[in-house]
């Protein structure tokens, strides 16, 4: 179909009312009404109805038309033919790095077992390929074990990955990611409040996506925290508040301290020296010391000497020098939500992953599911059923295993489980307790945006780069707290929608105007996660009168933060805010405060829904990791977590896998 021709002219009338008069032309309307409708057809997000029915003088309907325009204006990144004088200097360093710099894949296409190829029986299956998945693979095949690593997602185009500005995790465009799901996504169902169950699709943010491709990792922020000793035992620290589940880890952090260090040696932690009071001692220091400073870190380092605050660099699993094999990185503009062009970035794809292939031990399935888990009447898994779609022709394959290892991340692992039910587990497997499931948690955020008088803004990535640790805890009358930092570089396309949702700019701005690109390199932003206080309602659970084409039950969520989340994330908001404003920004705004009931808290930081404790009567897994009643039946990623600390959680998913995954191993 020829778009150019189909596209009404209402539809380019109204783009060219949201852009600034300097980019009007025939050519470049028509350009950007044929990408609406492609893209527009592609998901369900009702781009075109939007533009067409938008109404002229209401703000909330300007702010959503220009918002619109702005994303298909940088769908690929800022372009010359677009950049106006201010963002003209900066047209290579906002966009894709050029390919001749960009380094090959560790992991491709050709690493890939296709189902008929399968073993009928693998000492191992591990399910999911991201940060647990990935290290328990390593572990389980350097042993000398057999394993089949089970991946949902499979391996996006490079190009598209780092070309593409709308279709990441972190695009406000309502776009299926690259890194899935994609629009064949089943549905979930998702209860706000005492509502009704209602119908959420995979490219809304109520589906609470985990990413779901290859390797898991490959395109996260890669902040690589340690939780502290009082994350771990939250409930000794502050009591259990009325109306939560919070509850002690039953491991310490000495215990997980020595898996930290090795993680951290292992895939390379770049940062340090910290000032982090709640931090636990280290055994090692970080590898890698951290990249130079943004000048908008500068000012927040600066500002944060005067208010009496601690800072540290971010750690993140992210080579400052060539390490491992991997090269350092090369500073790009796009970091987190895209691939990273050197693989300076460490994620399972580039390290755990191949590390287990090399092994000659392990095999990788991608885009299929495991549907369920067969035990026997002692509990033990016997085999796992597969299922996954080529040529548009659905299959199945049953393959046995010794022991089953679930990665999928909180919302998958527990479906697992509950859709495994049998005669003898009627409400799935590990479940008599009513348990799986159950204290499902992410992470509300907190924080602030601010204008400045002066650029603060370099576009060198990740953008992340200074951070403070003083309210992890400590905050009179808040139960926990959370880190607070300077944000990745955002997308062209990403920073025009900040600057309009918070009202920095003005709803009416026009696209591309010099107000509007001034306004993109004078943005600053703090934002941190809190500790979130867990409840038993927050959960996942099955419809089992509902399947997807696979015959899986269908996913649901309910469930809301406490109302002491609340105060925690307007904590860190004030907190960033006032840091903003010591730093000279001339108009900060803080987020606005949420109410209750909120939607479940399930978004990329899942964790929890799989419990870990000593007592089978409040926890799904043993300190082990093991399943109750089902002895080789293990949980390695953060489904596990009893409390998800006031910061990014990879690294604790990380270590707590390697201590699982070497308890099997020792074990014999």
């Amino acid at each position: 179909m020829d778009l150019r021709r189909s596209t009404p002219a209402a539809l380019t009338s109204r783009i060219a009312t949201a852009l600034d008069p300097s980019l009007v032309s025939p050519d470049l309307l028509d350009a950007l009404a044929a990408r609406l409708v492609e893209l527009d057809a592609s998901a369900p997000v009702g781009w075109r109805d939007a533009v067409l029915h938008s109404s002229p003088g209401d703000p909330a309907s300007e702010q959503a038309l220009r918002a619109l325009v702005g994303d298909l204006l940088y769908a690929r990144g800022l372009t010359a033919d677009v950049a106006g004088p201010d963002l003209a200097p900066y047209v290579e360093a906002w966009s894709a790095p050029d390919p001749e710099r960009q380094e090959p894949l560790l992991l491709d296409h050709a690493s890939f077992a296709a189902p008929e190829t399968l073993a009928a029986q693998y000492d191992a299956i591990v399910i999911g390929s991201g940060a647990g998945g990935g290290i328990a693979a390593q572990t389980l095949a350097e042993s000398g074990r057999s394993v089949l690593v089970v991946e949902r997602g499979g391996l996006p185009l490079r190009r598209d990955l780092l070309t593409d500005h709308l279709r990441t995790p972190r695009s406000g465009s309502g776009l299926f990611p690259h890194s899935g799901p994609g629009p064949d996504a089943e549905k979930r169902e998702v209860m706000l409040g005492d509502g009704s169950w209602r119908d959420v699709l995979a490219g809304e943010g109520l589906w609470s996506n985990n990413a779901m491709t290859l390797g898991g990792t490959r395109m996260y922020g890669a902040q690589a925290w340690r939780f502290g000793p009082k994350d771990l035992a939250m409930a000794s620290t502050y009591g259990v508040p009325e109306g939560s589940s919070l509850a002690d880890w039953p491991i310490t952090y000495d215990e997980l301290e020595p898996f930290y260090t090795r993680v951290e040696q292992m895939l390379g932690v770049s940062g340090g020296p910290s000032t982090d009071p709640w931090e636990g001692t280290r055994s090692e220091q970080l590898p890698m010391g951290p990249l130079s400073r943004s000048p908008l870190g500068s000012l927040l380092t600066a500002a944060a000497e005067r208010l009496g605050l601690g800072t540290q660099p971010v750690p993140l699993l992210i080579n400052t020098r060539r390490r491992g094999g991997r090269a350092a990185c090369l500073r790009c503009a796009q970091c987190v939500g895209f691939d990273c062009p050197v693989g300076a970035r460490a994620g399972s794809h580039n390290t755990t992953l191949p590390s287990a292939l090399a092994t000659g031990n392990a095999t990788l399935l991608g885009d299929a599911q495991a549907s369920r888990i067969d035990v026997g009447p002692d509990g033990r898994a016997r085999s796992v059923e597969l299922v996954g779609e080529r040529d548009g022709r659905l299959w199945h394959r049953t393959v046995r295993a010794d022991l089953v290892v679930l990665a999928a991340g909180a919302i998958e692992s527990a479906r697992l489980l509950l859709d495994s039910a049998t005669d003898q587990h009627p409400a799935g497997l590990g479940n008599a307790a009513d348990q799986v499931g159950r204290h499902l948690q992410g992470h509300a955020y907190g924080g602030a945006s601010a204008l400045f008088a002066e650029r603060v803004v370099d576009l060198r990535g990740p953008g992340v780069d200074i951070s403070t640790a003083d309210f992890r805890h400590g905050n009179d009358g808040i139960i926990g707290g959370g880190i607070l930092a300077d944000e990745f570089v955002p997308t062209p396309s990403s920073t025009q929608r900040y600057l309009r949702e918070t009202g920095l700019v003005a709803a009416d701005a026009p696209v591309g105007s010099p107000e509007m690109e001034r306004a993109m390199l004078r943005l600053g932003k703090v934002v941190g996660p809190v500790q979130e206080v867990t409840s038993a309602d927050s959960r996942v659970q099955v419809n089992m009168s509902r399947r997807d084409r696979f015959g899986r039950a269908i996913v649901r969520l309910s469930g809301s933060l406490h109302r002491e989340d609340l105060r925690g994330r307007d904590l860190l908001s004030s907190r960033a805010a006032d840091w903003l404003a010591e730093a000279g920004a001339v108009d900060v705004r803080p987020m606005s405060p949420m109410r209750l009931p909120t939607p479940p808290s399930g978004g990329q930081h899942q964790a929890g829904t799989c419990r870990m404790g000593t007592d089978p009567a409040t926890s799904v897994v043993g300190p082990d990791g093991r399943v109750w009643e089902h002895p080789n039946i293990l949980v390695a990623d953060g489904s596990t977590h009893v409390t998800n600390g006031g910061a990014n959680p990879v690294l604790t998913i990380y270590a707590n896998a390697l201590r699982i995954a070497e308890g099997v191993v020792r074990a014999g």
